[in-house]
């Protein structure tokens, strides 16, 4: 069978342009170089050796040893992305004066990267009603505003949170929110893995990887979907490179060639890949935006056809497995390829990868799950798996990739609005007294809900919910409705200068996790769990710093709002004891009970499955029938584009991260890997260019159903054709997208623009 990967590596050098011909590499020891020669390098250095999991995505560090160790206790194991997370915590604190001097107006004409780059957050401030700018406030008025603030309707009070924080953070504030009655607890990953957590659980009774980190080390097939690992998961790429080095395979479906998916050199391995690279995929797919269940569902009909199926798997370890079967059966070849655009050729090559593997991980990230169909492309995954027996074994099963650090541990604590029975049941015996079954808002039912005034108090524990949401002008007005909001926070964002509430926003400043005076855990998206050290900030020494740790900060209100209780609220703020009560109210977490006296850090029990037994009610996988999906795109008129547009073409925008980002944080303008000099781009197909009459570096329109933006950039790129992509969150204010009904996820990744001239 041939290796795909010469051929687009002769699409990537034939572009011209000045994009890199791989992934990693010199640039990446460029960097590292540059911020350890900084004045700061010291600091940076000290704290990546400081034992506690990383501030970037869920791959994160933690071995018993120190901050450069994996749960595997591998060294070596930390990449740039740590270091902009962590160079970004270091800087300055805002000057005492800052928010005297500049007005919300002001404020408000500054970009993501900007706002970031004013420092750290190091006192309260707050804006109230008919002002225009912070100002100081003492933390006894910030007690006092706050408990006055959920003094309110249970249902009028809600949450808002990110994976930046710890698990003690975590389950105080869901504890403290269904304390009071209230099950609004928004999460981040309502708009990234939502569709993962609910397929996941609808399929297996776990929504979480079944797959470890000593699992990716047996595979002999990995299926990367919709994820850009070089740029948001470097430390992926090791375990990509070593596959490939023992002679696996490795096969993307992505509908953007991301070069670092094609040629990735890793400074792990100064020797054998950092100058010259090393091949990743074995075969790339290009499918249409949104197509991927029909992928899978080609897949499965080459699998079918080919007598690579494992019935007697199917029939001891699956449900509803006929049904899968007879619904691919039923398929015509020409309504699969017209859907998803990928030949039957190059889905036979995938098929025969997958059929003739003995141990397959499927892995993705929101490339799957940002879409209007986004479980059922769960679905089709996890069918393709089952359908080759592929599930409960060693080197085999399901990964979604989560993007945050601790996005998978607040779901574990307990935030989320789809809570267990089991958790919820634990909790009225820990509270003793019943709580709550009212069905919570998620983030997008939560700006809904804002914006038909029927929220009074938010409390955000990190994010930006503002500029995560699409539809910013919409946000923007929502959150405006909110009578408080409280923002806690290590920096500033977006979201603070316009996700401003009604009458009192106060931005409440936080330690970093590695600077937290107490020790705190976290859970990595491989369901490792991870014990943070002690440490200090570089500010705690400064005149006028007023850092306060999340931990305290939500014990201190919960105490404020409780007085004498069942909980001794005031002594949460002690992590151990909050590490208690997660011992005996979370299934499975019981050895954090123990881990201040064993200092062991742990997986959770249950989730990796190498044997076939799921806890599902019969033990057994469920298997669902997955529709094609409906692909209509509007046509031009329905933009409503001025009578003298001559240029104009309708694409599928998707949206996303560029290299140097973290969620919504920008770290530097441009993006490397894609050859973007700017965040004011748009990255398209040359043949869209040319059948639309534009040229490369052409300033055009770009305008969605809510909003246009001017003077965008074309740059040429090695995307599907009839697809583009612009850069989150700035892209967010043009455009309102369906969800899908099943987990409130947005359809980010498929987004109609008419581009135009």
């Amino acid at each position: 069978m041939a290796d795909s990967t010469s051929s687009e590596t002769a699409i990537a050098n034939s572009l011209g342009s000045p994009k890199p011909e791989m992934g990693g590499g010199l640039p990446v020891i460029g960097y590292w170089a540059e911020k350890t020669l900084d004045l700061k390098g010291g600091l940076l250095w000290k704290t990546l050796l400081h034992k506690s999991a990383c501030l970037s995505c869920a791959w994160g560090t933690g071995g018993q040893k120190g901050g450069f160790q994996n749960e595997d206790e591998e060294n070596l194991q930390r990449c740039a992305k740590s270091v902009e997370a962590i160079a970004s915590e270091l800087m300055e604190a805002i000057p005492p004066h800052f928010f005297e001097r500049f007005t919300l107006a002001e404020l408000q004409n500054l970009n993501s990267m900007e706002a970031d780059r004013l420092g750290r957050l190091s006192f309260p401030v707050i804006k109230r009603a008919h002002r225009d700018r912070y100002e100081r406030i003492s933390w006894d008025e910030v007690y006092e505003i706050v408990v006055r603030a959920f003094q309110k309707s249970p249902e009028r009070l809600a949450s808002y949170s990110s994976g930046r924080s710890s698990n003690e953070a975590a389950y105080l504030l869901q504890l403290l929110m269904r304390s009071l009655g209230s099950n609004n607890l928004a999460d981040c990953s309502d708009l990234c893995h939502a569709p993962s957590t609910v397929g996941l659980n609808q399929v297996f009774g776990s929504g979480t990887s079944m797959v470890s980190l000593g699992d990716l080390k047996q595979s002999d097939c990995i299926v990367l979907i919709g994820s850009n690992a070089p740029a948001n998961h470097p430390r992926l790429m090791n375990e990509l490179i070593k596959l490939r080095d023992r002679g696996g395979k490795i096969i993307i479906v992505n509908p953007l060639i991301e070069i670092g998916l094609v040629k990735f050199a890793s400074p792990a391995y100064p020797i054998k890949s950092l100058l010259k690279g090393s091949d990743i995929a074995s075969h790339y797919i290009q499918p249409i935006s949104g197509s991927d269940t029909a992928v899978f569902l080609g897949i499965q009909k080459v699998l079918l056809e080919n007598n690579w199926i494992d019935y007697d798997f199917l029939r001891q370890y699956t449900e509803e497995w006929e049904e899968v079967i007879a619904q691919v059966q039923s398929l015509a070849w020409e309504d699969i390829i017209r859907t998803c655009g990928v030949s039957r050729e190059e889905l036979e090559i995938a098929a025969e990868m997958i059929g003739t593997s003995q141990r397959v991980v499927f892995a993705w990230a929101m490339g799957i799950t940002q879409h209007s169909n986004a479980v059922d492309n769960i679905f089709s995954i996890t069918n393709t798996a089952l359908l080759t027996g592929n599930v409960g074994k060693e080197g085999a099963g399901t990964m979604p990739i989560r993007g945050h650090s601790n996005v998978q541990g607040f779901g574990s604590m307990g935030v989320t609005i789809r809570l267990k029975e089991e958790i919820m049941q634990a909790l009225e015996k820990l509270l003793q007294r019943s709580l709550s079954r009212k069905m919570g808002y998620d983030t997008r039912a939560l700006i809904e809900a804002s914006d038909r005034s029927e929220i009074d108090t938010l409390l955000c524990l990190g994010g930006n919910i503002y500029a995560a949401n699409p539809n910013l002008t919409q946000a923007k007005c929502a959150l405006g409705k909110i009578e408080t909001i409280i923002y806690i926070s290590t920096k500033p964002n977006l979201g603070h200068f316009h996700g401003l509430a009604q009458k009192d926003t106060l931005i409440l400043p936080v330690f970093a996790r590695f600077e937290n005076p107490h020790k705190t855990t976290t859970e990595s998206g491989n369901n490792f769990v991870r014990l943070n050290d002690e440490g200090a900030s570089h500010l705690s020494q400064k005149e006028g710093t007023e850092l306060i740790s999340e931990v305290e900060l939500l014990a201190e209100l919960a105490d404020r709002l409780h007085g004498n209780d069942v909980i001794n609220w005031r002594s949460l703020q002690d992590p151990q004891y909050v590490r208690q009560l997660i011992a005996q109210t979370i299934p499975n977490y019981e050895k954090i009970g123990e881990i201040d006296a064993t200092n062991q850090e742990f997986t959770i029990p249950d989730r990796i499955f190498h044997t076939p037994k799921f806890p599902t009610p019969s033990g057994k996988a469920k298997m669902f029938v997955t529709p094609l999906p409906q692909l209509e795109l509007p046509d031009i008129a329905s933009f409503d584009l001025p009578t003298d547009t001559a240029q104009v073409i309708v694409l599928v925008l998707g949206t996303g991260r560029s290299y140097s980002q973290h969620n919504t944080v920008v770290y530097k303008d441009g993006d490397y890997y894609r050859g973007m000099p700017h965040r004011n781009c748009i990255l398209m197909n040359p043949m869209d260019g040319d059948r639309a009459g534009f040229q490369e570096h052409q300033r055009v329109t770009v305008k969605g159903n809510a909003g246009k933006m001017e003077q965008v950039e074309i740059i040429y790129g090695q995307i599907r054709e009839g697809s583009a992509l612009m850069f989150y969150p700035e892209v967010n204010t043009i455009f309102s997208v369906p969800i899908d009904e099943r987990c409130g996820t947005p359809a980010f990744k498929r987004v109609p623009v008419a581009v135009y001239s």
